[in-house]
């Protein structure tokens, strides 16, 4: 039987409170749409930390340490803890989790990308909390670093605490940063690759954008493990492509509000739920927990520090 990885990521550090009510804020809130998510068929959840009062991306550790401890009580799901963090965090903020938690699983952005989201500014008025239309504002001169250096210094921690990194791709250029970090001996093999698409800034989300990852991935790696997360509208066709490809999905609220066209997505569940709804009727089957942490290789939550 065929098997695909589904990822819910929960609520990133992208959509800001007054773009959905559905947002999980609170570390509360996270692990509930977390375990929802799991029951919904999502073997891996892919988490940040949000101010409990306001909402605004965290790098608290310990916002995450409530949120994770309570989800690993509750059930057996990956959790991918992110190094990506906010944008205007540093490097260090970023880093911390790693040494902290010592996750089976955690983000690792491979390259510099300029994160526009300065255009939502013209689709949403009367803001709740100040800090929102001034994070999109300052997106528009605004560069996530992501060096070498940098890159050498996670990969270190990320070996050092036996962390699998899921390594995001925003564009085809960052396959040959990877090639060179695999060379120098910094990036074990074999990756866990996450196609990441449709933010401006980055690589479109097109079929044939997908090909020519997957191809140019192919090309230069050789055997690999993949997925793929899509920006906005973009969500569930990027992800039916993946599957179609043998690939994996992510999708949540981190990636797109919706679960259809002007339809609000009322949690992270419900996303999980539609695309392994076109998984099944694709014949494919939701990757348990236990049967992910095989397929990608990871030392088991038994030997994480949270």
């Amino acid at each position: 039987m065929t098997k695909a990885i589904f990822t819910a990521a929960i609520t990133g550090g992208i959509h800001t409170p007054t773009m959905t009510p559905y947002l999980p804020i609170t570390p509360q809130q996270i692990a509930d749409d977390t375990v929802r998510a799991w029951e919904a068929g999502a073997a891996v959840a892919h988490i940040h930390a949000r101010n409990p009062e306001t909402g605004q991306p965290s790098s608290s550790l310990e916002l995450y340490r409530e949120a994770i401890s309570d989800i690993k009580s509750r059930c057996d799901i990956i959790l991918c803890i992110t190094t990506g963090g906010g944008l205007g965090m540093s490097t260090e903020q970023r880093l911390a989790v790693i040494p902290a938690f010592e996750p089976e699983l955690a983000s690792f952005n491979f390259g510099s990308i300029n994160v526009a989201l300065y255009p939502l500014l013209a689709k949403h008025s009367n803001f709740r909390f100040p800090w929102e239309p001034a994070f999109l504002a300052m997106t528009e001169d605004y560069i996530f670093p992501n060096t070498f250096k940098s890159m050498r210094e996670f990969a270190a921690a990320f070996n050092k605490y036996g962390t699998k990194p899921e390594i995001e791709i925003y564009d085809v250029a960052m396959i040959n940063n990877l090639v060179h970090m695999i060379e120098a001996g910094h990036i074990r093999t074999p990756v866990y690759l996450q196609f990441v698409m449709g933010l401006l800034g980055g690589i479109p989300a097109t079929l044939d954008n997908l090909l020519f990852l997957y191809r140019t991935a192919k090309d230069a790696l050789g055997d690999f493990v993949w997925s793929v997360c899509a920006a906005g509208q973009h969500q569930m066709k990027m992800g039916t492509a993946a599957l179609l490809m043998g690939g994996n999905v992510r999708v949540g609220l981190e990636d797109s509000m919706y679960l259809d066209k002007g339809q609000l997505a009322r949690s992270n569940a419900e996303q999980v739920a539609h695309i392994v709804g076109i998984a099944r009727a694709l014949g494919i089957e939701p990757a348990t927990p236990a049967e992910a942490r095989e397929i990608l290789g990871l030392k088991g939550l038994d030997k994480v520090r949270y």
